[in-house]
């Protein structure tokens, strides 16, 4: 006869074995569960890639990884990220950008002007300051004073055509994944040329041969937007976050949303309470879309996570979001679930 202290103990273990199943059930869809690897958002984030890889598949820190990975984008020329971008409504280019390692280590940049590798700076912030962001002059004075050259403004020719267009006009008007129609390059879609914009994002997450994760997210913000204005990207616990111990996301899409629900920071506590890092990010993407409302046909979001066992996922508002994933042998761009498909 089984009396009431085993009974308990064997439901408990009942209880544990179901749960288990259940979230073997949930990992089955990804095979990415290996280390090192790195993740990106957008379709730039295959050459990025290649870039933070060059120092995982040597054994290097992960850190170090997600800064050299998103330097190949901002040193890119196109009209997305970096002093080619697209500029503000009054003609200037301000970029934004945060890091963060293993060890709660965080530093990030905001409104910074003339500087080419805003993530380079960031990481001075995080390494040789007592504060975690610097923004406007302060944050270019201090990357001048840590060696970094002051650039000449020069726009990229589809961001000069496309600024010359858009002040035909003189109106926002956002097209939801824009990033994902090819703006990374020398040719400009037809919806750029017609003046019609948004903003885009690089955001890296890695892990290295010792399971450690560092993340990286660097922007040019929305084009045209207002001048002074500042997105999630740079935002510790908004556009990136980093716990070593359960997993690290990043973010990409309308920054204010992002704001709204402290994003990364809410996909990485929701992996704490055991959620896979895609169950994770649709949760927060659900919250976004309730307080958006009917509004939320004119916005998108999206959250790319990795967690401690080296498992990745992603969620976005609507289709089109992509990822690029590298690691031993693999090398691939995945196309994200969304919760609206319209």
């Amino acid at each position: 006869m089984i009396n009431r202290r085993k009974f308990i103990a064997l439901s408990a273990i009942g209880s544990a074995a179901v749960l288990n199943k259940k979230i073997q059930a949930a990992e089955t869809f990804n095979e990415f569960k290996t280390k090192p690897i790195v993740i990106s958002t957008w379709d730039a984030g295959i050459e990025a890639n290649k870039g933070a890889w060059d120092i995982l598949g040597k054994g290097g820190r992960a850190l170090d990884a997600v800064e050299a990975g998103v330097m190949v984008t901002e040193a890119s020329q196109n009209c997305c990220v970096g002093l080619g971008a697209n500029p503000d409504r009054d003609g200037f280019v301000s970029l934004d950008a945060s890091i963060m390692d293993e060890f709660f280590n965080c530093g990030s940049v905001a409104f910074l002007e003339r500087i080419k590798h805003p993530v380079s700076v960031a990481r001075r912030v995080m390494e040789k300051t007592p504060h975690v962001m610097l923004v406007g002059s302060g944050a270019q004075r201090f990357a001048i004073d840590e060696g970094f050259p002051l650039e000449e403004q020069k726009l990229s020719p589809s961001a000069q055509r496309a600024y010359e267009d858009w002040l035909k006009r003189s109106e926002y008007k956002p097209v939801i994944n824009i990033e994902s129609k090819g703006n990374h390059g020398p040719s400009v879609p037809s919806q750029l040329e017609s003046g019609e914009f948004n903003h885009d994002t690089i955001g890296m997450l890695a892990m290295d041969v010792k399971g450690n994760l560092s993340g990286s997210c660097t922007t040019s913000g929305m084009g045209f937007k207002m001048r002074g204005r500042v997105g999630d990207s740079p935002i510790i616990g908004a556009g990136l976050f980093v716990d070593n111990e359960v997993g690290a996301c990043t973010a990409t899409g309308q920054g204010e949303d992002v704001i709204r629900i402290a994003g990364s920071h809410t996909v990485v506590e929701l992996m704490r309470q055991g959620l896979t890092p895609e169950a994770a990010c649709k949760k927060a993407i659900e919250r976004i879309v309730k307080i958006k409302g009917a509004k939320v046909k004119d916005i998108q979001v999206a959250f790319l996570a990795l967690n401690k066992r080296g498992v990745v996922g992603a969620f976005a508002i609507h289709k089109g979001f992509s990822y690029a994933l590298k690691t031993d042998g693999v090398e691939k761009l995945i196309p994200s679930r969304s919760l609206l498909t319209d």
